[in-house]
């Protein structure tokens, strides 16, 4: 998200104008009811010398914008400004006077009028030049501070990005190291098993690295890679687990974050099946319950031989990860009972 210049630049000149137009008609009310002259007069003169100070105003711009406060002392800028208002006063003035007289040929009471109101219109001059460049310092500093908004922004979303990628790319090693394990025992004792353990984990991959930079995918194609994982754990640990899915009708078209589903299975896969004598049943449940996606993977567990001790650092990974991605907390939940442990996972459907 960024700024328009040409939208800013439209909107400072509306301000401007609107700004101007307030500062005519208090100059046309002091000179008609304050100075008593004639209504002729008094429009003729306000119109002339604001148009005059409406177009000067906006060299005053220039000033305001390279005196700032942040890059010079207040002496310097305070003497600048009291220079600026003095030249400006005298060339508005000057060049009015002379636009009346010569361009218009407008003399009836003037000249007398304009040499009685002279000191009176050059501290008018001043104190618009002030006005006009106080409204300016405004501006400036306003959409400084629109631009810094903006640019947190952006920095607070590349950080934010950023650390899902680290969340995400912890995700894998532990998985490809116990592969690649598996792979070199295998290749002497099953060689053929060996072979198409290496050929699932290159699909594996193949996927991993094609949704790499998407920070979200379907939850349909995250179940197809998640088959792709069991399939190779299966090649590893036999006939020790067996996978059932629950899906409700549509879920599967539903986004979520990609590469979420893995460290469900493997947290179930290394304290669960690596950590027990009996067969391990996952079951996938996926419902939609109002304005969540609830996900939800179940596994039973032999109490005696299962070491789980809190959520483990590929849950809390997720946990952050969401966190990050929805802005929201508790949307990860873990039950553990006597011989069953469930993960569930609540995605905002309104986000997805």
């Amino acid at each position: 998200m960024s700024t328009n210049p040409i939208l800013n630049r439209k909107r400072n000149f509306a301000l401007y104008l609107a700004f101007w137009l307030i500062i005519a008609s208090i100059y046309y009310a002091l000179i008609f009811f304050e100075l008593k002259i004639s209504s002729e007069t008094a429009i003729i003169d306000s119109l002339v010398f604001n148009s005059i100070l409406c177009g000067l105003g906006l060299s005053f711009w220039f000033p305001a914008k390279y005196i700032s406060f942040e890059n010079n002392k207040i002496i310097k800028i305070i003497v600048d400004h009291i220079l600026g208002g003095v030249l400006s006063s005298v060339i508005w003035l000057a060049i009015g006077y002379f636009f009346i007289r010569s361009i218009l040929n407008y003399t009836n009471d003037f000249p007398s009028f304009f040499t009685h109101t002279l000191m009176w219109r050059f501290i008018v001059g001043n104190l618009f030049y002030y006005l006009i460049s106080s409204f300016y310092y405004i501006i400036i500093y306003y959409n400084n501070f629109q631009e810094k908004i903006i640019h947190e922004s952006e920095l607070k979303n590349l950080i934010t990005e950023a650390e899902i990628k680290t969340l995400k790319f912890q995700i894998n090693p532990h998985f490809i190291f116990n592969s690649l394990n598996s792979m070199s025992a295998l290749t002497t004792i099953n060689p053929a098993k060996a072979r198409e353990m290496i050929l699932k984990l290159a699909d594996f991959l193949r996927f991993t690295l094609a949704n790499n930079d998407q920070q979200k995918n379907s939850f349909g194609e995250e179940l197809k890679n998640i088959k792709l994982y069991l399939e190779i754990e299966k090649i590893r640990f036999e006939d020790k687990f067996e996978f059932i899915e629950d899906i409700d009708e549509g879920c599967k078209e539903i986004l979520i974050p990609s590469m979420i589903l893995q460290p469900l299975f493997e947290n179930a896969i290394k304290h669960a099946v690596y950590e027990t004598l009996s067969k391990v049943t996952l079951k996938l449940v996926c419902t939609k319950e109002k304005d969540y996606l609830n996900i939800s993977l179940e596994n039973n567990f032999e109490p005696n031989f299962s070491s789980k001790n809190g959520t483990g650092i590929g849950l809390q990974n997720i946990e952050n990860r969401l966190k990050l991605i929805y802005g929201m907390d508790d949307l990860l939940e873990v039950r553990k009972t006597d011989n069953l442990f469930r993960i569930s996972l609540f995605i905002p459907l309104q986000n997805s």
